[in-house]
């Protein structure tokens, strides 16, 4: 049975507060960059910051329509009103903390047969309220976070030297992709029937190969975009078309409305320029090895270019540093992701009828009240 404890808890404290920290950071980084007549970096974290939480504020809204429909309409008119200032994810802390903190500190070990029931619907709203805390997290450490990282690399091998909030907003952005991803797995494996426990060795490996693979990909982009912007938006925005096709293909039904069902869809889209997102729960050895076996090619492609084309750069950027941690970080990403496929992944331990192929689609639909919003989310 799926179990909120006292670590969830303090887990879940410590993201509240990173995630206020990493508001602080972000104004803070572009408050100096305005002063220092660096106005287009501002304006970009700004939009990174702005459009993330626009998107994640609708969603989350969203998801309270979907979860309180026949209740009270002037609960969800104060809802909206406060989404409407972006502090929806503070409710969702709210409830979480509320809901986790009667779980985790307030049950006893006497508790009568009668109150079994209540202490089970307690239990799975605080893991309800909890994934979708993360839900929405993967979506802000796809539209804002990993972008930002980009443009602090971006910046500094244009530069070549880096300040101090620029070294804070390389690290705070290090720790929002690790942590979402880490809580992300967790509220995966909470969510699967015969699932094994998400252990310490798990946890690193999972990590690894998201950070690694990330971090190679972000590199890659970085060099591009130094050698023309140009090149490197275009790029982008036919990856995007690319993931967004795909998505399209798949006949996704995650969201009630066609509207926020193309939402959904685009921002998997921006995802999928990153990191690889399974959207469908079927097993996804080609897709996988299709979508990393691509970056390694781009990778290598602009390594080479590099060398062979505008050699004259190369003297004026850390060519053979970088060169070399954007190989080792994709062949090591590899490697982890290998091992954690192989020895990890829920799907090893779950029964056959819990790792069917219909998690989604029109088998999906049918049981969407019964399975919940995550089992037609998957990123593995």
């Amino acid at each position: 049975m799926m179990k909120f404890t006292k670590q969830n808890f303090f887990v879940l404290v410590g993201g509240m507060i990173i995630y206020v920290v990493d508001i602080v950071v972000d104004f803070w980084v572009a408050s100096r960059y305005f002063c220092q007549g660096q106005y287009s970096w501002s304006i970009l974290i700004l939009c990174f910051r702005g459009l993330s939480s626009i998107i994640t504020q609708i969603f989350s809204y969203e998801w309270f329509k979907d979860d309180w429909e026949g209740t009270d309409t002037g609960k969800l008119k104060l809802v909206f009103l406060v989404h409407l200032f972006h502090c929806g994810i503070f409710i969702r802390y709210w409830f979480a903390l509320k809901y986790g903190c009667q779980v985790a500190f307030k049950q006893t070990s006497n508790r009568g047969a009668s109150e079994a029931e209540p202490s089970s619907f307690i239990q799975k709203q605080a893991i309800d309220a909890v994934t979708d805390i993360n839900m929405l997290r993967v979506f802000k450490t796809f539209l804002e976070t990993t972008p930002q990282l980009f443009l602090q690399i971006f910046i500094l091998m244009e530069h070549g030297k880096i300040n101090f909030y620029q070294y804070a907003a390389i690290i705070m952005s290090f720790c929002g992709i690790s942590l979402s991803m880490a809580d992300y797995q967790i509220s995966l494996r909470k969510s699967l029937p015969d699932k094994d426990e998400f252990r310490v060795l798990s946890k690193f490996t999972y990590l690894l190969y998201k950070l690694l693979t990330i971090t190679s990909w972000i590199l890659s982009i970085s060099l591009i975009t130094l050698l023309s912007v140009r090149i490197s938006v275009i790029l982008l925005i036919f990856l995007w078309i690319c993931g967004f096709t795909w998505t399209l293909k798949q006949h996704t039904i995650f969201c009630k409305s066609k509207k926020m069902e193309y939402l959904y869809r685009t921002v998997v889209g921006i995802i999928l320029i990153f990191s690889f997102f399974n959207i469908k729960g079927r097993r996804t050895k080609v897709c996988i090895s299709i979508y990393y076996a691509t970056h390694t090619v781009v990778t290598v492609g602009i390594l080479f270019v590099y060398m062979f084309w505008k050699p004259a750069i190369i003297k004026e950027i850390c060519f053979t540093v970088i060169s070399i941690l954007t190989i080792s970080s994709l062949v090591l990403g590899i490697i982890f992701l290998v091992v954690y496929y192989s020895h990890f992944h829920p799907t090893t331990y779950c029964r056959p009828q819990a790792c069917s192929d219909e998690v989604d689609g029109v088998a999906g639909q049918k049981d969407r009240m019964k399975t919940g919003r995550f089992q037609n989310f998957l990123m593995q």
